[in-house]
């Protein structure tokens, strides 16, 4: 079985939640990336969520991601993930080769199938067939950034191969790893996944290892693996402010999805952390029950973000720092060059 790379890479994913206008949220997003390039971060990611301000904020992911280039130097910049069934392929490929350009190769690019169906039915598509517009979509746009002649005969200016092997694919599932082995690209694993009805109790490691398992299966020989594990934590500089936080972000959280019809089992503080798989308290508490996952043994990125709690923007920051700064290192990762700043402003 193809051995994972020994250093780690960590990550910095935000949904564009903060609790304010959209022009202030990706303003305060972009200030939160920036900060986790400062502290050595290797990479930054951006969900595209079309029409919902709740789930993720920001419909246009490369537009975004164009403006962080311009504003940062080093640190990588993905998306986690653009849903590709709802673009015009050919669009996609232009704008991530023009953006990959500007940003000089510091471009990821994840790809996935979506999951709100009325985001489908805007669009003027059926949500039941998206597996079938994912692969035709992909397979376009994987040509064009190869070169290749498309319909009518055209080929993409400027072309981008080297996106060819920065393409990651997103998924809850075993036969969704063996498809990205398959075809080399980097697994997206997320910070949480549906429980089966009769797993209800599974840890994610009991869920995500499989798909792990079948992803490394089918990679070919002397492909390097790359796998992203996505974990939602807040940390704190003391365990009752990251509880009193934590509260008021998955309560509301929770009420979200009972309102849109869905179960959330149990209603205390413990029962919400475990329902909705976050890690939450200083960086000791956050580091033992990091330990415990044994997914993150097996992956070569890291990712963080701090959403379902969305804590003040603040506290964010002093959250990019405490991961930084303690938290990583003791799940080895090292940074490749020291932070430029340590600590922040007094935050409250």
């Amino acid at each position: 079985m193809t051995k994972t790379p020994s250093r780690k890479r960590l990550g910095f994913f935000t949904r564009v939640l903060d609790d304010t206008t959209a022009g202030v949220r990706y303003r305060l997003a972009a200030e939160q990336i920036a900060h986790a390039e400062r502290f050595g971060f290797d990479s930054a990611w951006v969900a595209q969520h079309h029409f919902h301000a709740d789930e993720g904020g920001l419909p246009a992911p490369l537009v975004f991601l164009a403006h962080l280039a311009a504003q940062t130097s080093r640190i990588r910049l993905g998306t986690g993930v653009i849903t590709l069934p709802l673009e015009n392929p050919i669009r996609v490929s232009e704008d991530t080769a023009v953006l990959d350009l500007l940003s000089r190769g510091r471009l990821e690019v994840g790809f996935g199938t979506g999951g709100t169906p009325s985001s489908f039915a805007a669009f003027g598509l059926d949500s039941g067939v998206r597996g079938e517009i994912f692969a035709r979509h992909l397979k376009i746009v994987l040509d064009a950034w190869s070169g290749l002649s498309l319909e009518g005969g055209d080929r993409l200016y400027p072309a981008a191969p080297d996106l060819v092997d920065r393409v990651w694919q997103a998924t809850f599932s075993v036969q969704g790893g063996e498809r990205a082995g398959k075809t080399g690209d980097g697994l997206m694993l997320s910070r949480t996944q549906p429980r089966p009805a009769d797993r209800l109790g599974a840890s994610l490691a009991d869920l995500q290892n499989p798909i792990i398992d079948a992803y490394l299966d089918a990679l070919p020989e002397r492909r390097a693996p790359r796998i992203l594990g996505s974990r939602s934590l807040f940390v704190a500089d003391s365990r009752a402010e990251a509880l009193r936080f934590a509260e008021i972000g998955l309560r509301r959280g929770a009420e979200r999805l009972i309102a849109a019809g869905h179960k959330v089992e149990g209603d205390t503080l413990a029962d919400l952390i475990r329902a909705f798989d976050v890690h939450v308290g200083t960086p000791e508490d956050v580091i033992a029950s990091l330990s415990a996952d044994a997914t993150l043994d097996r992956v070569t990125d890291l990712v963080f973000q701090v959403h379902s709690v969305d804590p003040p923007h603040p506290l964010i920051l002093r959250s990019i720092e405490l991961v930084a700064t303690k938290v990583a290192p003791a799940l080895g990762w090292a940074p490749e060059r020291p932070a430029e700043t340590r600590r922040i402003g007094s935050v409250g």
